[in-house]
């Protein structure tokens, strides 16, 4: 229990310095919120005016103690270019991003750890060297990049180039602009919509867990056990599936974790490049207005996510590893 209790205080201590460091960046930055939203024709009387009224007079000390005070009780503000209660915003947008990242955090383990299995497998084979090469290519790749090439592939290229109707993938937003499908139909095409986001987030983060899962597993097979297995006849997917997997789950566990930042800051520009409207999309749109307190929000749901997370692959290590008890 006293161990427990350390580490969720270590993970509240990690949030409230990631949200504090955020707050000083974010009002570090250049630029006036009230400048932003005032039209033209304002006078320097209009923008003080709005700048009092958004609490943006205060020193920085205050504007903090204001911030923290209210969301301690669970109220993130308003924001500042729609009126609206932040966690109105972020309630449109959070089912967005979490489909979308649980979908390709789900397909990030899935493939990551069979690529890195396969190469592991492979060691020294001309297999493994490919794998290495397009692990690394893809994994080095910044997410916005790849977003555009597919974009400029399966959309823009697709009919030029005479691909096959399924295989032309539009690019942005969540459905037909027109918006007349329902039923089955319609969610066919918001599955059509989320195959480029899905398979940037998907193919980066995959390639990352890949190079670990690969390492880890190449270890486990020059392990005495592991020559014992195959002394005693077992087939290579038996002794890949029994034994090498099953001791290499407590890293996997961790590799799932670790992916789930990945998943996070690349969403926020996936969303942007395909105009999705979730949070990552929202937050990119916030900073460009200094809409101070929806990038507050934005940064308490995915700061808490990544730490929350870490946080269980930290707890459940002991469960799957039992040389971790006691």
């Amino acid at each position: 229990m006293h161990a427990l209790l350390r580490r969720v205080g270590a993970s509240a201590l990690l949030l409230w310095l990631v949200l504090t460091l955020t707050f000083l960046l974010v009002r570090a930055a250049p630029g006036d919120a009230a400048a932003l939203l005032v039209p033209p024709t304002a006078s320097a009387g209009d923008a003080a005016r709005l700048r009092a009224e958004l609490g943006l007079d205060a020193p920085l000390p205050v504007q903090y103690a204001r911030w923290v005070g209210a969301a301690l009780k669970g109220d993130l503000g308003r924001s500042f270019a729609s009126a609206r209660p932040v966690a109105a915003v972020l309630a449109d947008a959070l089912p967005v991003s979490l489909a979308l990242g649980v979908v390709s955090l789900a397909l990030t383990f899935v493939l990551g750890v069979v690529i890195g299995v396969a190469q592991a497998a492979h060691r020294g084979r001309p297999t493994d060297a490919t794998l290495t090469v397009l692990t690394t290519a893809v994994y080095a790749a910044p997410s916005y990049w790849l977003a555009l090439a597919l974009v400029a592939v399966f959309t823009y290229g697709a009919a030029r180039w005479g691909f096959p109707v399924w295989l032309r993938l539009p690019a942005f937003g969540l459905r037909d602009p027109a918006g007349q499908l329902r039923g089955l139909a319609a969610a066919a095409d918001l599955a059509r919509h989320a195959v480029l986001p899905v398979v940037v987030l998907t193919a980066v983060g995959a390639a990352g867990i890949a190079r670990y899962a690969r390492s880890g597993v190449a270890e486990l097979l020059d392990e005495d056990f592991v020559r014992t297995a195959r002394a005693k006849g077992l087939g290579e997917r038996r002794v890949l599936g029994r034994h090498v997997l099953r001791n290499a789950m407590p890293a996997l566990v961790v590799l799932l974790a670790l992916a789930l930042p990945g998943v996070v800051a690349g969403s926020v520009f996936v969303e942007s490049v395909f105009a999705w409207p979730g949070m990552g999309r929202a937050m990119l749109l916030a900073i460009a207005a200094r809409d101070y307190p929806v990038v507050m929000g934005a940064t308490v749901v995915y700061a808490a996510l990544v730490i929350a997370a870490n946080l269980a692959a930290d707890l459940a290590l002991p469960f799957l590893d039992p040389r971790r008890r006691g």
